[in-house]
């Protein structure tokens, strides 16, 4: 149960927020409170993402981050919400996805405490992670509920990737991070074998990247509705720049994937084949290659000064000391080798946090997922503009799946992630409603036919009878 003592500020113990940003959260509150429903999610996620990660609030040993403090007022607005009207919290009703998210957060949540034996600061920091995450996850399922509030996000999203390429490139240019001088992250962005790696308001570059390039399918959906195209295009070009300003390769492998997925789209009717297909390649190469499949992530050289080995290694370590971290996670990852409690791989990263339950819980989360956009696709089957889109949700589930191999979100990041999975929930409901409507609904009610009456046929009992009658037909 590994707990990243950097995440959110590099472990600041002590109050970290810039007149700017108090100024800026306040604002982004009072909004929050007062807007109607549908548009409670802009200033959110303008000020999450635009606010440099670390900016908090410290007291008493509790760290209140920028992020924590809004996703407090959300769930408060919904409240409120729950108290003047009938509103159910999830569109489309608690789904298969939300349960299994529950059962996930569980683990990640109560496993860590038990393994530093009910640690004060385990604890604390594990409510954190709850609050942060659970709640962030109830406030976006609640204020994304139809089409409209989806491309409302994603047109905020747009705004958010085009500052941030412009800040980036600066960044990359002239070797300034500009939210720098609000404190809580360095001015002088990092570099790797001399080349500059922007992160702009991230804690590391790779988390500004996989951020930007996960965002590629849902861009292209706003431009093939026709209704926000220029938006669309922007929100394009500031992703791309944003992932070469990054300088790394998962970023870029996430931006490669989204593309990849995209051009599949002729395959869309294939896929199960083509999945069978991927493991059986995997199977066997894992049967003739000298060391195991998951060593080709360390063949993956895209950026100069990659460091695939190590992600190689993350993994291999991980399956060879399963025993270590199957029950209840484990914090002993440092004596696995050098640099192994680095949790660079989201999958890892939920072994050795939540231990076995919780890391089949996270699988089994990203697999219904893709089931319902499948079941979904299927059911819009000839609608190719619902058809695209439910794909295009697909893609980009998939993109964040490749990110997670190469990093685990701790930053605001994890807000995207949380954002996907409730756009895909309130996307698939009204479309998986409609087919158990129909498998619900009654057969046509059939009245009862009367059966025809056969007419007697006169059969005669005599013999004589029957003579006369042959005698007559002989005559005529």
């Amino acid at each position: 149960m590994q707990i990243d003592p950097n995440a959110y500020g590099h472990g600041a113990a002590s109050t970290v927020l810039h007149p700017v940003v108090i100024v800026v959260m306040i604002v982004t509150i009072i909004l929050m409170l007062v807007l109607p429903r549908k548009y409670v999610l802009v200033p959110f996620i303008l000020c999450v993402f635009l606010t440099p990660v670390g900016q908090q609030l410290y007291i008493g040993g509790v760290h209140f981050f920028v992020l924590r403090i809004l996703v407090l007022f959300g769930c408060v607005r919904i409240i409120f919400a729950k108290i003047v009207s009938k509103t159910e919290i999830a569109a489309g009703g608690f789904n298969v996805v939300d349960k299994l998210f529950l059962c996930w957060i569980i683990f990640r949540t109560v496993s860590p405490v038990i393994g530093f034996q009910f640690d004060p600061g385990a604890a604390i920091y594990q409510v954190g992670f709850l609050w942060d995450t659970l709640g962030g996850y109830m406030m976006l399922r609640f204020f994304v509920r139809d089409k409209e509030d989806v491309s409302r996000l994603i047109k905020t999203f747009a705004a958010v990737v085009v500052i941030l390429g412009v800040t980036m490139l600066n960044e990359k240019l002239r070797n300034q991070n500009v939210f720098g001088y609000l404190g809580s992250v360095s001015i002088i962005p990092g570099t790797r074998e001399g080349t500059i790696r922007a992160s702009g308001p991230f804690a590391v570059s790779i988390l500004a990247g996989a951020f930007a390039a996960t965002l590629i399918p849902l861009f292209l959906w706003l431009w093939h509705t026709g209704k926000a195209k220029t938006t669309a295009v922007l929100g394009l070009i500031g992703s791309t720049i944003m992932v070469l300003c990054s300088s790394s390769s998962t970023p870029l492998l996430a931006y490669i994937a989204a593309i990849a997925g995209i051009c599949m789209w002729p395959m869309r009717k294939k896929m199960r084949i083509i999945r069978l297909g991927i493991v059986a390649a995997l199977i066997a190469l894992h049967l003739v290659m000298k060391a195991p499949v998951w060593f080709l992530i360390a063949r993956v050289d895209l950026i100069a000064g990659n460091s695939g080995y190590h992600r190689a290694m993350l993994v291999d370590s991980f399956i060879r000391h399963f025993s270590d971290w199957w029950l209840i996670g484990t914090n002993q990852a440092m004596s696995w080798g050098y640099e192994m409690e680095d949790m660079s791989n989201q999958f890892v990263a939920e072994g050795e946090t939540g231990g076995l339950a919780g890391f089949i819980c996270f699988v089994l989360l990203i697999s219904k997922s893709f089931g319902r956009l499948g079941d979904a696709r299927k059911i819009v089957d000839g609608d190719r503009r619902e058809e695209w889109f439910v794909w295009l949700l697909g893609v980009a589930l998939f993109s964040h799946c490749v990110a997670y191999f190469g990093i685990s979100y701790f930053d605001q990041t994890r807000i995207s992630w949380l954002a996907l999975l409730a756009i895909i929930s309130a996307v698939t409901a009204p479309i998986l409603a409609t087919k158990v409507v129909e498998s619900e609904a009654p057969l046509p009610l059939r009245l009862p036919v009367k059966p025809k009456l056969a007419l007697p046929v006169p059969v005669s009992n005599s013999s004589t009878g029957a003579r006369k009658s042959e005698r007559t037909l002989s005559r005529k």
